[in-house]
């Protein structure tokens, strides 16, 4: 008996209110576009991780799909922000993109460590997933504040960097979905800005790790109930007050000034629970201490362009980190970026006129409308042609964005291989049809 096919459900149930209850929430798209190696697209993975639940975790890049298909599907799907990385000859680039209407950040990324990098250097290693159930609190530091010698690149950055985050309001925040830190500095030294991703762990105040494992009951020496193991210990106290790697009381008893170090937190450190935290013992109104701990990945940028619009459409340059012009060079571009937007709207508006005027013409014959239409198609191309080699710009060393180019896809290879056999099938010639004999 054959078996029945059971269909997976793709679908949540119900969605998420949140999301859908505050349309204002930032969503992004990450992606990754050329020819990059298995480190970054491991870290376009990882930073996938860093912005949910507002981004497509699951997206999957295909061969078919074009930049400019996520630049022009992004605002319909809801999408404020499209982040892109790259490989160029140089070092890796990241570019931000403010949908629909720009501005477009460019960076160079100097250093970088995965995930996998940090985890494999901490001595608690530590599996995480529920910490991404809700969005990380954005802390910028090092920023300088605003002032007549303040440079003005930095206000956009750091409104850049605000604006792919929720917005933080203390009022109606839940202390246990704050779970999750981003730290945005600025080296002013290196003019680089640095990302970190943390975790936020809160432990109990002022007690050793020993006695910290007997309240939470959990630690090395636990069974899989839960519970400590003392059976090896004459007294409590042997567990609880034993110097450091000493088997057994005769090495003496550790002191408070000798435990200070294993104390977790400081009266800086330690907070009162404003409401229930995630944890055991975490309650409303307990003293805890309040520790980050760094789980990646870590990034150093170099803000290299600001450029006005998105890719494909850019504007004026807002900010060169090489190129510097006067006064006079930046009003000259002004007006020349004035007069192709003019030329452009001219252009626009005699299309519309010669489609009408065809329209007009051919419903006077009687016929139909396809043909004007194509030939309307045809004169928006011939525009948009024009537009575009009027706007290109020479190469600043980040690779040029080209909206038709193809997105990067791991099984690129596979795909070309089926296509290469799909066409072999087709060039084969049709086989030729038996000829039987009739008996008389």
């Amino acid at each position: 008996m054959a078996r029945g096919k059971r269909k997976n459900r793709t679908h949540l149930k119900g969605g998420d209110k949140e999301l859908t209850s505050n349309p204002g929430v930032p969503k992004s798209i990450i992606i990754k576009h050329g020819q990059v190696g298995s480190s970054l697209a491991q870290l376009v993975r990882d930073l996938r991780k860093v912005m949910e639940p507002n981004t497509a975790s699951r997206l999957k890049e295909r061969t078919r799909n074009k930049l400019k298909d996520f630049l022009t599907m992004g605002p319909a799907l809801s999408v404020s922000h499209l982040l892109a990385f790259t490989l160029t000859p140089l070092a890796p680039s990241l570019r931000i993109v403010k949908l629909s209407d720009g501005p477009t950040l460019s960076f160079r990324v100097e250093r970088y460590s995965l995930m996998k990098d940090l985890m494999s250097t901490s001595r608690r290693a530590r599996s995480v997933g529920m910490e991404y159930l809700s969005p990380p609190l954005l802390v910028l530091a090092s920023f300088p504040p605003p002032s007549p010698t303040t440079p003005p690149h930095l206000p956009l950055l750091m409104k850049s960097f605000q604006s792919l985050f929720p917005p933080l309001s203390p009022h109606t925040l839940s202390l246990s979905s704050a779970r999750r830190v981003v730290l945005i500095s600025y080296n002013a030294e290196r003019g680089t800005v640095d990302f970190r991703h943390y975790i936020i762990k809160v432990k109990p105040y002022g007690v050793s790790k020993r006695v910290r494992k007997v309240l939470e009951g959990v630690g090395h020496s636990s069974t899989k109930s839960g519970f400590l193991d003392l059976g090896n210990e004459k007294d409590v106290a042997d567990f609880l007050l034993r110097n450091r790697g000493e088997p057994g009381p005769e090495g003496g008893y550790e002191s408070a000034a000798s435990s200070a170090e294993s104390v977790a937190g400081d009266d800086r450190d330690a907070v009162n629970l404003a409401e229930d935290y995630v944890g055991r013992n975490n309650k409303k109104g307990q003293r805890r201490a309040v520790r980050l701990e760094e789980i990646g990945p870590r990034m150093e940028l170099r803000l290299i362009k600001i450029t006005e619009g998105v890719p494909g459409k850019e504007g004026a340059v807002m900010y060169h980190e090489f190129v510097k012009k006067s006064k006079k060079e930046v009003l000259a571009q002004k007006a020349e970026h004035a007069a192709k937007a003019k030329l452009k709207k001219e252009r626009r508006e005699e299309q519309d006129r010669n489609v009408a005027r065809k329209k007009a013409e051919n419903k006077s014959k009687g016929g139909g409308d396809d043909m004007d239409e194509d030939e309307g198609e045809g004169e928006g191309q011939e525009a948009s042609e024009v537009e575009e080699g009027e706007d290109a710009e020479e190469d600043d060393g980040l690779g040029r964005w080209d909206e038709n180019e193809d997105i990067s896809d791991d099984h690129e290879e596979d795909e070309v291989a089926s296509e290469n056999e799909e066409s072999s099938e087709d060039e084969r010639p049709p086989a030729k049809k038996a000829k039987f004999r009739s008996k008389r």
